[in-house]
């Protein structure tokens, strides 16, 4: 595990504060773009979503 490919999410949002939310969605697009890791997300939050996803 020490070069992961995929990162599967379900529901990181959930409970969590607005502030968090936005690194969380910082830190998702950083690990597509610098580490071109592959994101599976799934989220009730369509605006999260769409933010960062490069496909939906």
């Amino acid at each position: 595990m020490s070069d992961p490919q995929l990162l599967i999410l379900d529901e990181p949002t959930e409970g969590i504060q607005p502030s968090i939310i936005q690194d969380i969605g910082r830190t998702l697009r950083r690990l597509v773009e610098e580490m071109h890791m592959t994101v599976l997300l799934v989220e009730q939050y369509y605006d999260f979503a769409k933010a960062i996803a490069d496909r939906y």
